[in-house]
């Protein structure tokens, strides 16, 4: 059975808690937070601590604190030659060079402590310094999730950001799009069937091949009557740098 202590409890680590507890060969020990306010709920399931010194001894310690926070967060942790890993997508292995043992467990999915995930289909990137830890951090991501890959840290930069590309510059188009239809007294569920069509189709096709709509067949005519309906100037540069990308891209 594999030990493990959460430092942090923001979106990711809020999943992984759940994920861990409902894994019988994974024992969760303890959760730390800096502010115990947030993590009192769980004083009568799991041990939580403000305090490093208070830390227990596990097998791995999961550092899932915000980006900006990892090296801080690492450099005051003593982890007794333990393996100590960190589950952002844009930080560095090198983040953790205080310890002879690291990794990264980087879950590449979006998190909000509302919806609940099906953890076993996430796809989970792990790295370790040593190529000892890699049998240990694989065998706990394997005992959440059905998909494991070895991805170095200028592998995860890279798709970190496709990442941001494919989810969050999307979902704030949907957001733009909420936004048109709430306008226009338009119920923004007429638009699923279509949103959900868009992801399914990648399945089958690649997302040049995918590509519909007046920009792809460079009809000017709806473009411009599209422009002339957004109220926005920042929706219609928007809409104009989506488009001539997109115009681009298919120009012979």
């Amino acid at each position: 059975m594999t030990k493990v202590v959460i430092l942090g409890f923001g979106n990711l680590a809020t999943h992984l808690y759940r994920a861990f507890t409902s894994c019988e060969q994974i024992q969760l020990v303890q959760v730390f937070n800096r502010s115990i306010q947030k993590i009192e709920h769980l004083k009568n399931e799991i041990d939580i601590t403000c305090n490093l010194a208070e830390l227990k001894d596990a097998d791995i310690y999961i550092i899932s604190s915000a980006d900006d926070v990892i090296s801080l967060l690492s450099n005051t942790l003593n982890s007794k030659d333990k393996l100590v890993v960190h589950t952002s997508g844009s930080v560095p292995l090198e983040a953790l060079s205080k310890h002879k043992r690291s990794g990264v467990f980087y879950p590449l999915q979006t998190f909000s402590k509302e919806k609940n995930v099906a953890f076993n289909a996430i796809p989970i990137c792990i790295e370790t310094k040593n190529e000892s830890d890699f049998k240990l951090l694989h065998l706990l991501a394997s005992e959440i999730s059905k998909e494991v890959f070895r991805i170095n840290s200028e592998q995860r930069k890279s798709l970190h950001l496709a990442a941001v590309f494919v989810n969050n510059f999307t979902n704030h188009l949907y957001h733009i799009s909420s936004e048109i239809c709430k306008d226009n007294d338009i119920p923004f569920d007429i638009l699923r069937p279509l949103l959900i069509e868009t992801a399914e189709k990648t399945k089958f096709l690649t997302p040049k091949d995918a590509q519909t709509g007046p920009a792809r067949r460079n009809d000017t005519a709806t473009i411009n009557g599209h422009l002339e309906q957004l109220k926005t100037e920042q929706q219609k540069e928007i809409y104009s740098i989506l488009s001539n990308a997109i115009k681009s891209t298919y120009t012979k």
